[in-house]
């Protein structure tokens, strides 16, 4: 059973809707592991909010757009913080629990061709190498209490 189905109301927070802006995008912050998030923007629009229990509007990034979409959030059974760089050094002891989901490359990449068809390229060259230096050189791994592979 889905996560989802066993916690109707659950509310799911994901990391894809804080990326940098595009004039946050500097040399220095990019060449940081995990860098690309705005950790910052998140840990004050979600996780401070939701660490008082309150009600609160965050702001979803749009690259498509370039433009921040409100959004709200509140009281809920279960908040998931979902993507690859919800475990980043700034973040993670903010959560009560930390699980990895792992993946072969092979599947990943059938994964990303799939869903991204010519846009796939760009994946394979920028953003996958980037998620894999923040895995090893933030410890994301290791700093999970889960680690769940598909092909286990």
């Amino acid at each position: 059973m889905r996560l989802l189905q066993r916690y109707p109301g659950a509310h799911v927070f994901h990391m894809d809707d804080f990326f940098l802006q595009p004039d946050a995008k500097t040399p220095e912050r990019l060449a940081q592991p995990g860098g690309n998030v705005d950790h910052e923007r998140f840990l004050s629009e979600v996780l401070q909010p939701l660490a008082q229990g309150l009600e609160f509007i965050y702001h979803a990034y749009s690259c498509r757009d370039n433009s921040l979409l409100p959004r709200s959030a509140g009281q809920a059974p279960l908040y998931i913080i979902e993507g690859s760089y919800s475990l980043h050094p700034a973040l993670r002891d903010c959560y009560d629990i930390k699980v990895f989901l792992d993946i072969d490359d092979q599947e990943q990449a059938e994964r990303i061709l799939k869903r991204e068809g010519s846009r796939a390229e760009r994946f394979f060259k920028e953003w996958i190498p980037m998620e894999n230096h923040y895995f090893d050189a933030c410890k994301v791994r290791e700093c999970s209490d889960f680690l769940l592979s598909k092909n286990e």
